[in-house]
Protein backbone atom coordinates (compact mmCIF):
# COMPACT_ATOMS: atom_id res chain seq x y z
CA UNK A 1 0.00 0.00 0.00
CA UNK A 2 1.36 3.45 -0.89
CA UNK A 3 2.12 6.01 1.77
CA UNK A 4 -0.75 8.15 0.46
CA UNK A 5 -3.22 5.48 1.58
CA UNK A 6 -1.82 4.91 5.05
CA UNK A 7 -4.46 5.23 7.77
CA UNK A 8 -4.03 7.89 10.40
CA UNK A 9 -4.35 6.93 14.06
CA UNK A 10 -7.84 8.44 14.12
CA UNK A 11 -8.88 6.53 10.99
CA UNK A 12 -7.72 3.17 12.39
CA UNK A 13 -9.52 3.80 15.67
CA UNK A 14 -12.80 4.83 14.04
CA UNK A 15 -12.88 2.10 11.39
CA UNK A 16 -12.04 -0.68 13.85
CA UNK A 17 -14.90 0.34 16.07
CA UNK A 18 -17.49 0.82 13.33
CA UNK A 19 -16.78 -2.63 11.90
CA UNK A 20 -18.24 -4.27 14.98
CA UNK A 21 -20.61 -1.54 16.10
CA UNK A 22 -23.95 -2.76 17.40
CA UNK A 23 -25.12 0.24 19.40
CA UNK A 24 -28.74 1.28 18.86
CA UNK A 25 -29.78 4.37 16.94
CA UNK A 26 -31.36 7.05 19.11
CA UNK A 27 -34.54 8.63 17.77
CA UNK A 28 -37.57 10.51 18.96
CA UNK A 29 -40.01 7.93 17.62
CA UNK A 30 -40.25 5.14 15.08
CA UNK A 31 -41.46 5.98 11.60
CA UNK A 32 -44.39 3.70 10.84
CA UNK A 33 -45.20 3.04 7.18
CA UNK A 34 -48.84 3.27 6.23
CA UNK A 35 -50.70 3.49 2.99
CA UNK A 36 -53.46 6.04 2.72
CA UNK A 37 -56.70 6.04 0.76
CA UNK A 38 -56.29 9.81 0.42
CA UNK A 39 -52.77 9.70 -1.06
CA UNK A 40 -51.56 13.06 -2.34
CA UNK A 41 -49.15 14.13 -5.06
CA UNK A 42 -46.66 16.43 -3.36
CA UNK A 43 -44.03 18.75 -4.77
CA UNK A 44 -41.21 20.00 -2.52
CA UNK A 45 -39.45 23.23 -3.43
CA UNK A 46 -36.16 23.83 -1.59
CA UNK A 47 -34.51 27.14 -0.72
CA UNK A 48 -31.28 27.88 1.11
CA UNK A 49 -28.42 25.65 2.19
CA UNK A 50 -27.45 22.03 1.55
CA UNK A 51 -28.99 21.16 4.93
CA UNK A 52 -32.36 22.18 3.51
CA UNK A 53 -31.71 20.00 0.47
CA UNK A 54 -31.12 17.03 2.77
CA UNK A 55 -34.15 17.95 4.90
CA UNK A 56 -36.31 17.85 1.76
CA UNK A 57 -34.98 14.33 1.10
CA UNK A 58 -36.00 13.39 4.66
CA UNK A 59 -39.50 14.79 4.13
CA UNK A 60 -39.81 12.82 0.89
CA UNK A 61 -38.90 9.66 2.79
CA UNK A 62 -41.54 10.35 5.44
CA UNK A 63 -44.23 11.15 2.87
CA UNK A 64 -43.56 8.04 0.78
CA UNK A 65 -43.64 5.86 3.90
CA UNK A 66 -47.14 7.24 4.55
CA UNK A 67 -48.39 6.42 1.06
CA UNK A 68 -48.06 9.82 -0.60
CA UNK A 69 -46.52 10.36 -4.02
CA UNK A 70 -43.72 12.86 -4.63
CA UNK A 71 -43.64 14.62 -8.01
CA UNK A 72 -41.03 16.85 -9.66
CA UNK A 73 -43.47 19.35 -11.20
CA UNK A 74 -45.51 21.85 -9.16
CA UNK A 75 -48.18 22.02 -11.87
CA UNK A 76 -49.03 18.31 -11.28
CA UNK A 77 -49.14 18.52 -7.49
CA UNK A 78 -52.03 18.44 -5.01
CA UNK A 79 -49.72 20.00 -2.42
CA UNK A 80 -46.68 22.25 -2.70
CA UNK A 81 -44.31 22.38 0.28
CA UNK A 82 -41.73 25.16 0.45
CA UNK A 83 -38.66 24.23 2.51
CA UNK A 84 -37.43 27.64 3.55
CA UNK A 85 -34.44 29.64 4.78
CA UNK A 86 -34.57 32.49 7.30
CA UNK A 87 -30.89 33.39 7.61
CA UNK A 88 -31.31 36.67 5.68
CA UNK A 89 -34.19 38.97 4.89
CA UNK A 90 -33.70 38.55 1.15
CA UNK A 91 -34.25 34.79 1.43
CA UNK A 92 -37.58 35.35 3.19
CA UNK A 93 -38.73 37.89 0.61
CA UNK A 94 -38.34 35.25 -2.10
CA UNK A 95 -40.61 32.91 -0.12
CA UNK A 96 -43.30 35.56 0.35
CA UNK A 97 -43.30 36.24 -3.41
CA UNK A 98 -43.52 32.51 -4.17
CA UNK A 99 -46.41 32.05 -1.69
CA UNK A 100 -48.34 34.78 -3.50
CA UNK A 101 -47.78 32.97 -6.82
CA UNK A 102 -48.97 29.68 -5.35
CA UNK A 103 -52.09 31.32 -3.90
CA UNK A 104 -52.99 32.55 -7.37
CA UNK A 105 -52.33 29.06 -8.77
CA UNK A 106 -54.51 27.47 -6.07
CA UNK A 107 -57.48 29.68 -6.95
CA UNK A 108 -57.24 28.90 -10.67
CA UNK A 109 -59.98 26.49 -11.81
CA UNK A 110 -57.47 24.59 -14.00
CA UNK A 111 -55.08 23.91 -11.13
CA UNK A 112 -54.90 20.67 -9.12
CA UNK A 113 -53.24 22.50 -6.20
CA UNK A 114 -55.18 22.07 -2.96
CA UNK A 115 -52.78 23.13 -0.21
CA UNK A 116 -49.51 24.98 0.36
CA UNK A 117 -47.16 24.34 3.27
CA UNK A 118 -44.17 26.20 4.68
CA UNK A 119 -41.42 24.04 6.20
CA UNK A 120 -38.03 24.75 7.74
CA UNK A 121 -36.40 27.80 9.25
CA UNK A 122 -38.88 30.47 8.13
CA UNK A 123 -41.70 28.31 9.52
CA UNK A 124 -39.87 28.10 12.84
CA UNK A 125 -39.17 31.83 12.95
CA UNK A 126 -42.60 33.17 11.97
CA UNK A 127 -44.84 30.35 13.24
CA UNK A 128 -48.57 31.23 13.27
CA UNK A 129 -47.95 34.54 11.48
CA UNK A 130 -47.68 32.47 8.30
CA UNK A 131 -51.14 30.98 8.88
CA UNK A 132 -52.64 34.45 9.24
CA UNK A 133 -50.94 35.91 6.16
CA UNK A 134 -53.97 36.24 3.89
CA UNK A 135 -54.36 32.52 3.27
CA UNK A 136 -50.88 32.08 1.85
CA UNK A 137 -50.04 28.97 3.92
CA UNK A 138 -52.26 26.04 4.90
CA UNK A 139 -49.74 24.22 7.11
CA UNK A 140 -46.54 25.25 8.91
CA UNK A 141 -43.87 22.82 10.10
CA UNK A 142 -40.48 23.47 11.72
CA UNK A 143 -37.22 21.55 11.11
CA UNK A 144 -37.66 19.20 14.09
CA UNK A 145 -41.28 18.26 13.33
CA UNK A 146 -41.13 16.74 9.85
CA UNK A 147 -42.55 13.44 11.13
CA UNK A 148 -45.79 15.38 11.71
CA UNK A 149 -46.20 16.54 8.10
CA UNK A 150 -48.58 13.64 7.18
CA UNK A 151 -50.91 14.57 10.07
CA UNK A 152 -50.85 18.25 9.14
CA UNK A 153 -51.65 17.39 5.51
CA UNK A 154 -54.58 15.20 6.59
CA UNK A 155 -55.93 18.09 8.66
CA UNK A 156 -55.49 20.51 5.76
CA UNK A 157 -58.21 18.68 3.85
CA UNK A 158 -60.75 20.11 6.31
CA UNK A 159 -62.11 23.65 6.14
CA UNK A 160 -59.68 26.17 7.57
CA UNK A 161 -62.36 27.65 9.82
CA UNK A 162 -62.66 24.29 11.62
CA UNK A 163 -58.96 24.01 12.47
CA UNK A 164 -56.94 25.28 15.40
CA UNK A 165 -53.35 26.44 14.99
CA UNK A 166 -52.14 23.18 16.57
CA UNK A 167 -53.95 21.22 13.86
CA UNK A 168 -52.22 23.20 11.12
CA UNK A 169 -48.81 23.85 12.68
CA UNK A 170 -46.00 22.09 14.54
CA UNK A 171 -42.92 24.16 15.32
CA UNK A 172 -41.72 22.35 18.46
CA UNK A 173 -37.95 22.15 18.73
CA UNK A 174 -36.34 18.93 19.96
CA UNK A 175 -33.31 18.06 22.06
CA UNK A 176 -32.86 14.65 20.40
CA UNK A 177 -34.42 14.54 16.92
CA UNK A 178 -31.86 13.63 14.24
CA UNK A 179 -34.07 11.59 11.83
CA UNK A 180 -31.44 8.84 12.07
CA UNK A 181 -34.05 6.13 11.34
CA UNK A 182 -35.54 7.90 8.31
CA UNK A 183 -34.25 6.86 4.89
CA UNK A 184 -33.97 10.05 2.80
CA UNK A 185 -35.33 9.95 -0.75
CA UNK A 186 -33.09 11.95 -3.07
CA UNK A 187 -34.73 14.14 -5.70
CA UNK A 188 -32.29 12.80 -8.31
CA UNK A 189 -31.28 9.22 -7.39
CA UNK A 190 -29.01 9.04 -10.45
CA UNK A 191 -26.76 11.88 -9.24
CA UNK A 192 -23.23 10.86 -8.20
CA UNK A 193 -23.50 13.38 -5.33
CA UNK A 194 -25.32 12.91 -2.01
CA UNK A 195 -25.76 14.79 1.28
CA UNK A 196 -25.88 13.14 4.69
CA UNK A 197 -26.95 15.00 7.82
CA UNK A 198 -24.71 14.12 10.79
CA UNK A 199 -25.77 16.69 13.38
CA UNK A 200 -28.48 19.31 13.79
CA UNK A 201 -28.74 22.64 15.55
CA UNK A 202 -26.14 25.11 16.77
CA UNK A 203 -24.98 26.25 20.22
CA UNK A 204 -22.61 29.02 19.15
CA UNK A 205 -25.07 31.92 19.58
CA UNK A 206 -23.24 34.31 17.26
CA UNK A 207 -24.93 37.66 17.78
CA UNK A 208 -26.07 38.06 14.16
CA UNK A 209 -27.41 34.54 13.61
CA UNK A 210 -30.96 33.20 13.92
CA UNK A 211 -30.01 29.53 13.40
CA UNK A 212 -30.00 28.53 17.10
CA UNK A 213 -33.58 29.82 17.31
CA UNK A 214 -34.80 28.11 14.12
CA UNK A 215 -32.77 24.88 14.34
CA UNK A 216 -32.46 24.45 18.10
CA UNK A 217 -29.68 22.98 20.22
CA UNK A 218 -26.83 20.84 18.88
CA UNK A 219 -27.30 17.08 18.80
CA UNK A 220 -25.32 14.47 16.89
CA UNK A 221 -26.34 11.22 15.23
CA UNK A 222 -24.75 7.94 16.26
CA UNK A 223 -21.62 7.34 14.19
CA UNK A 224 -22.64 3.84 13.14
CA UNK A 225 -26.01 5.06 11.79
CA UNK A 226 -24.19 7.60 9.61
CA UNK A 227 -21.75 5.01 8.30
CA UNK A 228 -24.65 2.67 7.44
CA UNK A 229 -26.40 5.41 5.46
CA UNK A 230 -23.19 6.32 3.66
CA UNK A 231 -22.49 2.67 2.84
CA UNK A 232 -25.97 2.35 1.33
CA UNK A 233 -25.30 5.43 -0.82
CA UNK A 234 -21.97 4.01 -1.98
CA UNK A 235 -23.70 0.72 -2.90
CA UNK A 236 -26.22 2.78 -4.90
CA UNK A 237 -23.41 4.31 -6.98
CA UNK A 238 -22.79 7.62 -5.21
CA UNK A 239 -19.23 8.92 -5.73
CA UNK A 240 -19.18 11.96 -3.44
CA UNK A 241 -20.75 12.34 0.00
CA UNK A 242 -21.06 15.70 1.76
CA UNK A 243 -21.51 15.50 5.53
CA UNK A 244 -23.87 18.20 6.77
CA UNK A 245 -24.60 20.12 9.95
CA UNK A 246 -25.22 23.68 11.09
CA UNK A 247 -21.86 23.41 12.91
CA UNK A 248 -20.81 20.13 11.33
CA UNK A 249 -17.34 19.84 12.84
CA UNK A 250 -18.63 20.21 16.40
CA UNK A 251 -20.01 16.66 15.95
CA UNK A 252 -19.58 14.55 19.10
CA UNK A 253 -21.16 11.11 19.50
CA UNK A 254 -20.95 10.13 23.15
CA UNK A 255 -23.81 7.64 22.77
CA UNK A 256 -21.82 5.09 20.75
CA UNK A 257 -18.35 5.78 22.12
CA UNK A 258 -19.28 5.27 25.78
CA UNK A 259 -19.73 1.53 25.22
CA UNK A 260 -16.21 1.05 23.83
CA UNK A 261 -14.27 3.68 25.68
CA UNK A 262 -11.60 1.27 26.96
CA UNK A 263 -10.89 -0.13 23.49
CA UNK A 264 -10.45 3.36 22.09
CA UNK A 265 -7.96 4.36 24.76
CA UNK A 266 -9.89 7.34 26.10
CA UNK A 267 -9.32 8.43 29.71
CA UNK A 268 -12.02 6.70 31.75
CA UNK A 269 -11.36 8.63 34.94
CA UNK A 270 -13.09 12.03 34.69
CA UNK A 271 -10.86 13.62 37.34
CA UNK A 272 -7.73 12.53 35.48
CA UNK A 273 -9.20 13.87 32.26
CA UNK A 274 -9.97 17.22 33.89
CA UNK A 275 -6.46 17.52 35.28
CA UNK A 276 -4.90 16.64 31.92
CA UNK A 277 -7.26 19.03 30.16
CA UNK A 278 -7.25 22.09 32.41
CA UNK A 279 -8.18 24.34 29.48
CA UNK A 280 -11.90 23.73 28.78
CA UNK A 281 -11.38 24.94 25.19
CA UNK A 282 -8.54 22.52 24.44
CA UNK A 283 -10.71 20.56 21.96
CA UNK A 284 -10.78 23.66 19.73
CA UNK A 285 -8.18 25.11 17.41
CA UNK A 286 -5.68 27.20 19.37
CA UNK A 287 -6.97 30.66 20.33
CA UNK A 288 -10.68 29.89 19.85
CA UNK A 289 -13.45 29.91 22.47
CA UNK A 290 -17.25 29.73 22.59
CA UNK A 291 -20.15 30.60 24.87
CA UNK A 292 -20.11 26.98 26.09
CA UNK A 293 -17.26 24.77 27.30
CA UNK A 294 -16.76 21.82 24.94
CA UNK A 295 -14.56 19.61 27.11
CA UNK A 296 -17.35 17.80 29.00
CA UNK A 297 -19.51 17.08 25.98
CA UNK A 298 -16.58 15.78 23.91
CA UNK A 299 -14.83 13.64 26.51
CA UNK A 300 -15.29 9.91 25.72
CA UNK A 301 -17.03 10.83 22.43
CA UNK A 302 -16.35 10.04 18.80
CA UNK A 303 -15.11 13.30 17.30
CA UNK A 304 -15.74 14.71 13.85
CA UNK A 305 -12.26 13.54 12.86
CA UNK A 306 -13.31 9.98 13.80
CA UNK A 307 -16.46 10.31 11.71
CA UNK A 308 -14.71 11.68 8.61
CA UNK A 309 -12.11 8.93 8.78
CA UNK A 310 -14.77 6.24 9.14
CA UNK A 311 -16.86 7.50 6.21
CA UNK A 312 -13.78 7.89 4.00
CA UNK A 313 -12.76 4.29 4.77
CA UNK A 314 -16.00 2.83 3.36
CA UNK A 315 -14.67 3.11 -0.21
CA UNK A 316 -11.55 4.93 -1.33
CA UNK A 317 -13.26 5.62 -4.67
CA UNK A 318 -15.80 7.90 -2.95
CA UNK A 319 -14.93 11.46 -2.08
CA UNK A 320 -15.91 13.00 1.27
CA UNK A 321 -16.64 16.70 1.88
CA UNK A 322 -18.32 18.50 4.76
CA UNK A 323 -20.16 21.76 5.48
CA UNK A 324 -20.84 24.05 7.23
CA UNK A 325 -18.07 24.14 9.82
CA UNK A 326 -17.02 26.72 12.39
CA UNK A 327 -13.31 27.65 12.38
CA UNK A 328 -13.02 26.92 16.11
CA UNK A 329 -13.63 23.21 15.43
CA UNK A 330 -10.52 22.57 13.32
CA UNK A 331 -8.15 20.93 15.83
CA UNK A 332 -5.03 19.22 14.52
CA UNK A 333 -6.70 15.78 14.60
CA UNK A 334 -9.21 16.89 11.98
CA UNK A 335 -6.61 18.66 9.84
CA UNK A 336 -4.48 15.52 10.01
CA UNK A 337 -7.33 13.31 8.76
CA UNK A 338 -7.91 15.68 5.83
CA UNK A 339 -4.18 15.75 5.04
CA UNK A 340 -3.57 12.00 5.29
CA UNK A 341 -6.74 10.63 3.66
CA UNK A 342 -6.65 10.95 -0.14
CA UNK A 343 -10.42 10.79 -0.68
CA UNK A 344 -11.20 13.50 1.89
CA UNK A 345 -11.35 16.64 -0.25
CA UNK A 346 -8.70 19.28 0.26
CA UNK A 347 -11.19 22.12 0.36
CA UNK A 348 -12.18 23.60 3.72
CA UNK A 349 -14.77 26.22 4.56
CA UNK A 350 -13.60 28.53 7.35
CA UNK A 351 -16.14 31.35 7.78
CA UNK A 352 -14.31 34.47 9.00
CA UNK A 353 -17.34 36.85 8.90
CA UNK A 354 -15.02 39.82 9.53
CA UNK A 355 -11.33 40.67 9.54
CA UNK A 356 -11.63 42.97 12.56
CA UNK A 357 -11.06 41.72 16.10
CA UNK A 358 -13.43 44.33 17.56
CA UNK A 359 -16.18 43.46 15.09
CA UNK A 360 -15.66 39.76 15.78
CA UNK A 361 -16.11 40.47 19.50
CA UNK A 362 -19.48 42.17 18.84
CA UNK A 363 -20.40 39.21 16.65
CA UNK A 364 -19.52 36.87 19.56
CA UNK A 365 -17.43 34.70 17.28
CA UNK A 366 -14.97 33.60 19.96
CA UNK A 367 -11.70 34.46 18.19
CA UNK A 368 -9.49 37.32 17.11
CA UNK A 369 -8.17 38.23 13.70
CA UNK A 370 -4.77 36.90 14.79
CA UNK A 371 -6.18 33.53 15.91
CA UNK A 372 -8.00 33.16 12.60
CA UNK A 373 -4.86 33.94 10.61
CA UNK A 374 -2.86 31.50 12.73
CA UNK A 375 -5.41 28.79 11.89
CA UNK A 376 -5.10 29.57 8.17
CA UNK A 377 -1.31 29.31 8.41
CA UNK A 378 -1.52 26.04 10.34
CA UNK A 379 -4.01 24.59 7.85
CA UNK A 380 -1.85 25.42 4.84
CA UNK A 381 1.24 23.98 6.54
CA UNK A 382 -0.52 20.69 7.31
CA UNK A 383 -2.47 20.41 4.03
CA UNK A 384 -0.36 21.69 1.11
CA UNK A 385 -2.50 22.91 -1.76
CA UNK A 386 -5.65 23.21 0.36
CA UNK A 387 -8.37 25.53 -0.97
CA UNK A 388 -10.04 27.69 1.69
CA UNK A 389 -13.45 29.34 1.39
CA UNK A 390 -15.15 31.78 3.75
CA UNK A 391 -18.20 33.89 4.66
CA UNK A 392 -18.27 37.66 5.19
CA UNK A 393 -20.88 40.08 6.54
CA UNK A 394 -20.53 43.75 5.65
CA UNK A 395 -22.04 46.55 7.71
CA UNK A 396 -22.59 44.67 10.97
CA UNK A 397 -23.76 46.72 13.95
CA UNK A 398 -21.28 49.49 14.77
CA UNK A 399 -18.82 48.61 12.00
CA UNK A 400 -16.47 51.50 11.31
CA UNK A 401 -14.52 52.28 8.16
CA UNK A 402 -11.35 51.14 9.92
CA UNK A 403 -12.95 47.79 10.83
CA UNK A 404 -14.19 47.38 7.27
CA UNK A 405 -10.63 48.08 6.02
CA UNK A 406 -9.37 45.21 8.22
CA UNK A 407 -11.78 42.86 6.44
CA UNK A 408 -10.47 44.04 3.08
CA UNK A 409 -6.88 43.43 4.21
CA UNK A 410 -7.79 39.94 5.47
CA UNK A 411 -9.23 39.10 2.05
CA UNK A 412 -6.07 40.33 0.36
CA UNK A 413 -3.82 38.42 2.74
CA UNK A 414 -5.60 35.05 2.72
CA UNK A 415 -6.89 35.06 -0.89
CA UNK A 416 -9.87 32.74 -0.50
CA UNK A 417 -10.85 30.39 -3.33
CA UNK A 418 -14.58 30.91 -2.74
CA UNK A 419 -16.55 33.30 -0.53
CA UNK A 420 -20.18 33.93 0.38
CA UNK A 421 -20.65 37.64 0.97
CA UNK A 422 -23.68 39.56 2.23
CA UNK A 423 -24.51 42.83 3.89
CA UNK A 424 -25.98 42.58 7.38
CA UNK A 425 -29.72 42.19 7.85
CA UNK A 426 -31.12 42.21 11.38
CA UNK A 427 -32.88 39.02 12.51
CA UNK A 428 -35.43 38.97 15.36
CA UNK A 429 -34.52 37.13 18.60
CA UNK A 430 -30.77 37.35 18.01
CA UNK A 431 -28.35 38.92 20.48
CA UNK A 432 -27.75 41.76 18.03
CA UNK A 433 -31.48 42.50 17.77
CA UNK A 434 -31.76 42.68 21.55
CA UNK A 435 -28.53 44.41 22.52
CA UNK A 436 -26.94 46.17 19.51
CA UNK A 437 -28.00 48.89 17.11
CA UNK A 438 -28.29 48.25 13.38
CA UNK A 439 -26.71 51.66 12.80
CA UNK A 440 -24.77 51.31 9.54
CA UNK A 441 -26.76 53.05 6.77
CA UNK A 442 -28.02 50.81 3.97
CA UNK A 443 -26.05 52.61 1.28
CA UNK A 444 -22.86 52.22 3.33
CA UNK A 445 -23.54 48.50 3.81
CA UNK A 446 -23.96 48.05 0.07
CA UNK A 447 -20.86 50.06 -0.78
CA UNK A 448 -18.75 48.07 1.68
CA UNK A 449 -20.17 44.80 0.37
CA UNK A 450 -19.26 45.83 -3.19
CA UNK A 451 -15.68 46.50 -2.02
CA UNK A 452 -15.52 43.11 -0.29
CA UNK A 453 -16.80 41.37 -3.43
CA UNK A 454 -14.36 43.23 -5.70
CA UNK A 455 -11.42 42.37 -3.42
CA UNK A 456 -12.40 38.73 -3.24
CA UNK A 457 -12.88 38.45 -7.02
CA UNK A 458 -9.48 39.99 -7.71
CA UNK A 459 -7.80 37.41 -5.47
CA UNK A 460 -9.85 34.52 -6.84
CA UNK A 461 -9.04 35.54 -10.42
CA UNK A 462 -5.31 35.47 -9.62
CA UNK A 463 -5.68 32.07 -7.97
CA UNK A 464 -7.55 30.69 -10.99
CA UNK A 465 -4.97 32.09 -13.39
CA UNK A 466 -2.32 30.11 -11.53
CA UNK A 467 -4.28 26.92 -12.28
CA UNK A 468 -3.43 27.04 -16.00
CA UNK A 469 -1.14 24.11 -16.81
CA UNK A 470 -2.02 22.18 -13.65
CA UNK A 471 -3.62 18.75 -13.72
CA UNK A 472 -6.52 17.79 -11.47
CA UNK A 473 -8.50 14.68 -10.76
CA UNK A 474 -12.09 15.86 -11.30
CA UNK A 475 -15.39 14.12 -10.63
CA UNK A 476 -17.87 14.48 -13.48
CA UNK A 477 -21.30 15.66 -12.30
CA UNK A 478 -23.19 15.94 -15.62
CA UNK A 479 -23.49 17.66 -18.98
CA UNK A 480 -22.49 21.33 -18.92
CA UNK A 481 -25.35 23.80 -18.91
CA UNK A 482 -24.06 25.92 -21.76
CA UNK A 483 -23.07 23.18 -24.22
CA UNK A 484 -23.97 19.53 -24.77
CA UNK A 485 -20.43 19.06 -26.10
CA UNK A 486 -18.95 19.70 -22.65
CA UNK A 487 -19.13 18.02 -19.26
CA UNK A 488 -19.32 19.74 -15.89
CA UNK A 489 -17.04 18.49 -13.11
CA UNK A 490 -15.50 19.55 -9.82
CA UNK A 491 -11.94 19.31 -8.60
CA UNK A 492 -10.86 17.89 -5.28
CA UNK A 493 -10.34 21.52 -4.22
CA UNK A 494 -13.97 22.35 -4.96
CA UNK A 495 -13.51 24.30 -8.19
CA UNK A 496 -15.96 24.05 -11.07
CA UNK A 497 -14.20 22.54 -14.11
CA UNK A 498 -15.70 22.45 -17.61
CA UNK A 499 -14.31 19.56 -19.65
CA UNK A 500 -14.10 20.27 -23.37
CA UNK A 501 -15.29 17.17 -25.16
CA UNK A 502 -17.26 14.12 -24.04
CA UNK A 503 -14.80 11.36 -24.98
CA UNK A 504 -11.30 10.51 -23.84
CA UNK A 505 -9.00 7.53 -23.37
CA UNK A 506 -9.10 5.18 -20.40
CA UNK A 507 -6.11 5.74 -18.12
CA UNK A 508 -3.79 2.73 -18.21
CA UNK A 509 -5.35 1.23 -21.35
CA UNK A 510 -2.44 0.24 -23.61
CA UNK A 511 -4.67 0.47 -26.68
CA UNK A 512 -5.75 4.02 -25.73
CA UNK A 513 -9.30 3.18 -26.69
CA UNK A 514 -11.61 6.17 -26.46
CA UNK A 515 -14.55 5.98 -24.02
CA UNK A 516 -17.55 8.19 -23.30
CA UNK A 517 -17.27 10.43 -20.24
CA UNK A 518 -20.22 9.84 -17.88
CA UNK A 519 -21.47 11.41 -14.64
CA UNK A 520 -19.65 9.73 -11.77
CA UNK A 521 -16.42 9.23 -13.77
CA UNK A 522 -13.08 10.42 -12.45
CA UNK A 523 -11.25 12.27 -15.22
CA UNK A 524 -7.66 13.46 -15.35
CA UNK A 525 -8.07 17.04 -16.56
CA UNK A 526 -5.40 19.55 -17.57
CA UNK A 527 -6.45 23.18 -17.05
CA UNK A 528 -6.04 25.22 -20.24
CA UNK A 529 -8.07 28.38 -19.53
CA UNK A 530 -9.41 30.05 -16.40
CA UNK A 531 -12.40 32.31 -15.88
CA UNK A 532 -13.29 34.20 -12.69
CA UNK A 533 -15.19 31.24 -11.24
CA UNK A 534 -14.69 28.34 -13.69
CA UNK A 535 -11.74 26.40 -15.06
CA UNK A 536 -11.69 25.04 -18.63
CA UNK A 537 -9.84 21.75 -19.07
CA UNK A 538 -8.79 19.14 -21.63
CA UNK A 539 -9.49 15.53 -20.60
CA UNK A 540 -6.40 13.30 -20.48
CA UNK A 541 -8.18 10.10 -19.50
CA UNK A 542 -10.85 8.39 -17.41
CA UNK A 543 -9.32 6.77 -14.33
CA UNK A 544 -10.01 5.70 -10.76
CA UNK A 545 -9.23 7.68 -7.63
CA UNK A 546 -7.04 4.85 -6.32
CA UNK A 547 -4.96 4.66 -9.48
CA UNK A 548 -4.57 8.42 -9.73
CA UNK A 549 -3.39 8.99 -6.17
CA UNK A 550 -1.09 5.99 -6.14
CA UNK A 551 0.61 7.24 -9.30
CA UNK A 552 0.51 11.00 -8.85
CA UNK A 553 -0.39 11.95 -5.27
CA UNK A 554 -1.46 15.59 -4.95
CA UNK A 555 -0.95 16.26 -8.64
CA UNK A 556 -2.65 19.66 -8.63
CA UNK A 557 0.57 21.10 -7.16
CA UNK A 558 2.45 20.36 -10.35
CA UNK A 559 2.23 21.81 -13.82
CA UNK A 560 2.75 18.53 -15.64
CA UNK A 561 2.21 14.85 -15.04
CA UNK A 562 5.02 12.56 -16.12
Amino acid sequence: MSRAFAFSRVARRAVATVTGATSPVPSSSSLTSSSSSSALSIYIETYGCQMNTNDSDIVRGILRAHGHGVVNDASRADVVLLNTCAVREGAEQKIWARLAQLKAMKTSPESTLRAVGVLGCMAERLKSALLRADGLADIVCGPDAYRDVPRLLANASRATSELTDDERMNVLLSLDETYADVTPVRRDPSSPLAYVSVMRGCDNMCSFCVVPFTRGRERSRALDSIVRECRDLVNAGVKEITLLGQNVNSYADKFSASAVVDDLGYAVDDDAAKNANADPFAPYAKGFKSVYKPDARRRHAYSFADLVAAVAAIDREVRVRFTSPHPKDFPDDLLRVVAETPNVCKQLHMPAQSGSTTTLARMRRGYTREAYLDLITRTREMIPGVAISSDFISGFCGETEAEHAETISLLERVRFETAYMFHYSLRDKTHAARHLSDDVPEDVKKRRLAEVIDTFRAGAARANAEEIGRTHLVLVEGVARKSDAQMSARSDTGKRVIIEGRRTVRDGDDAHQEVDIKPGDYVIARIERAGPSTLIARPLGVTTATRFFERHGAAWHHHHLV
